[in-house]
């Protein structure tokens, strides 16, 4: 209640020097809010004019008025004895400077540079000269601009189908407002499509082929507008049995291959088994070769059962000389062929008869023997 008491004083005092000076505000007051996008820089306009009798100090103050009663408006620039003040602790702090170097001049606009949504509000221009005071009061509000929107569609895009095209924004004050253009073939949208300029959406019902070609949305608000483009390609419904038939088709194809296949390594397998069964089995009807060694043996034995049939008292002593049937040939005398049979001197039964007497020994005849054991 003071706070509004002191207002209200502050105004009458305001309106009783104005008509007893000459100060004056000539900058009309706005009905309307000024509006500006952000990222941008917007002039608060507020020029005036002394008169001879405004003989006092001049001060300019530039203020954010409190949206709530019960708080006292922030300062953001003052211009005071011939110097500007502008470093107070305020949102826009280092961003609001005046419009002209010398305000005194009658020019004490103020340009806030770089706004943001932030610096929404209600400011006031106060000029003060004794004994005149005059102020207006502004009001500025911030304003994103819309965000590219983005163009999509929505359901069937085939013949005889309905379907959507829409348009849509993700940033950007409210409100705002979208609208849709056909940029090739008629340049005119379908008959059939039904357009929302608040959603942002065409509906193209029982679409045609004619409907096909190139759309531009266009979203837009108060400070700003921004635009997508959509190719939109309306076909024929496709023949749904044929490419089922066709799918079954290859599908047996794909089967009857692998099919085929698999017969054919199974045959070439049971063949090569059976080729391997009767290689064993001719294998066991055929008997084993005759080794170079028995061979050998069975002519040694054969020799000396035809040199027993033919001996004599006279060539006894000879018999003695040859080697015994009950030794064990080496293997090298089971590799050497009956032709390569080693030859005796005819001196060496001799000398080894002539020996074998003088020792006191008898020459005995021993019968040849198997490997077994069985005299041959």
């Amino acid at each position: 209640m003071e706070l509004s008491a002191a207002r209200l004083c502050v105004s009458l005092l305001s309106l009783f020097a104005g008509l007893t000076s000459g100060l004056e505000i000539t900058s009309s007051s706005a009905s309307t809010p000024t509006e500006v996008a952000s990222g941008q820089s917007v002039k608060l306009d507020c020029q005036f004019t002394l008169a001879s009798e405004d003989s006092g100090p001049l001060d300019i103050e530039w203020s954010l008025v409190a949206s709530d009663n019960q708080k006292d408006d922030q300062v953001i620039i003052l211009y005071s004895g011939d110097r500007a003040y502008e470093n107070y602790d305020t949102p826009v702090k280092g961003r609001v400077h005046f419009n002209s170097p010398d305000p005194k001049n009658g020019d004490a606009s103020i340009n806030v540079l770089t706004v943001k949504s932030t610096d929404t509000g209600t400011y006031q221009c106060k000029v003060k000269k004794a004994p005149g005071v005059r102020n207006k009061k502004m009001q500025l509000l911030v304003m994103e601009k819309p965000s590219k929107p983005r163009c999509y569609t929505e359901g069937s895009t085939h013949e005889g189908k309905d379907v959507v095209l829409r348009c849509t924004s993700d940033a950007g004050s409210k409100p705002m407002k979208y609208s849709w253009e056909k940029t090739t073939g008629s340049k005119v949208l379908p008959a059939s499509s039904v357009l929302d300029p608040v959603s942002g959406t065409v509906n193209v019902k029982n679409a045609s082929a004619s409907a096909s070609g190139t759309y531009r949305c266009t979203a837009t608000n108060r400070v700003g507008a921004e635009q997508c483009v959509l190719d939109l390609s309306v076909t024929a419904i496709p023949n749904t049995a044929g490419i089922v038939a066709g799918s079954i088709i290859a599908v047996l194809l794909i089967l009857l291959i692998i099919a085929i296949i698999l017969f054919c390594f199974c045959r070439a397998r049971n063949r090569k088994k059976y080729e391997k069964e009767i290689c064993n089995e001719i294998r066991e009807d055929v008997p084993p070769p005759k080794s170079r060694a028995s061979t050998a043996r069975s002519f040694t034995v054969a020799s000396q059962r035809s040199s027993l049939g033919s001996m004599s008292p006279s060539n006894l002593h000879e018999y003695a000389l040859k080697p015994q049937y009950d030794k064990i040939p080496s293997s090298e005398e089971y590799d050497r062929p009956p032709s390569q049979a080693p030859v005796l001197p005819p001196s060496a039964g001799k000398m080894a008869g002539y020996n074998l007497s003088r020792m006191g020994g008898i020459p005995v005849m021993v019968p040849a023997q198997t490997r077994d054991g069985s005299i041959v």
